[in-house]
């Protein structure tokens, strides 16, 4: 896509220029990267395991945090959408973490205000931002949901047809319409046999990591562990 490659030229721009990128998920990393000299950049991790990233050259990137408060609760995908809502850019914000209870989202610097006064709804819910330190989270650790499934295959259309719990058919029907993304790239092939640490997520059913196969069955199915982010 054009604005795919307007925004790796962009980053690429930003670093050779002495300034910092935006925040780029790990399908971007690589690309912008691949592009540059190892000497070139340093990556700013927001927390230790965190997914998207910033590039810079000289000073730290200026990141900041705000906590998500809500009477009601909210879902990960749901504070998502609401950020699209706002019409920006995926790159002015970082990962979205759970954190005791609590939803937390790193942002951009350059949007944060803007953000703050704008994300007022998640959903139906009235919700405020909180900004609090970046050092709340310096120790924070991705939370994981474990699941183990049967499955005729370790391919992503009979591992998203099992998370669903629907046919096959419906879960191919869902990667045609768009709505699969593994790995940052949005996946267009039903046949495409999931790796091991493949990140995919399925629209309105959540995130996962695809962890491998655990063993065989007696009927020569497939058991295989993935992981649903929290």
């Amino acid at each position: 896509m054009k604005s795919d490659i307007y925004k790796i030229k962009n980053a690429v721009e930003k670093i050779k220029s002495g300034r910092n990128t935006l925040f780029l998920d790990g399908r971007e990393l690589k690309l912008v990267t691949s592009k540059l000299k190892k000497e070139e950049y340093n990556i700013y991790y927001p927390y230790n395991d965190s997914e998207k990233l910033m590039l810079y050259t000289g000073k730290v990137p200026l990141v900041r945090l705000f906590k998500i408060n809500t009477v009601e609760k909210v879902r990960h995908q749901d504070i998502l959408g609401s950020l699209f809502a706002l019409n920006i850019d995926s790159s002015y914000f970082g990962d979205i973490v759970l954190y005791e209870g609590s939803f937390y989202v790193y942002v951009s610097n350059e949007l944060a205000d803007f953000i703050k006064d704008n994300l007022t709804m998640i959903g139906k819910n009235k919700i405020s931002l909180e900004e609090v330190p970046l050092v709340l989270l310096c120790n924070y650790e991705r939370a994981y949901e474990k699941h183990e499934v049967i499955v005729s295959s370790a391919r992503i259309d009979s591992v998203v047809s099992s998370i669903i719990n629907s046919s096959r058919a419906k879960a191919i029907e869902k990667i045609k319409n768009k709505e699969v993304i593994v790995n940052y790239e949005v996946m267009n092939k039903n046949s495409y046999v999931l790796k091991q640490d493949d990140v995919f997520s399925i629209r309105r059913y959540g995130k996962y990591k695809f962890i491998g196969i655990i063993k065989n069955t007696k009927k020569n199915n497939y058991v295989v562990k993935y992981l649903k982010y929290l």
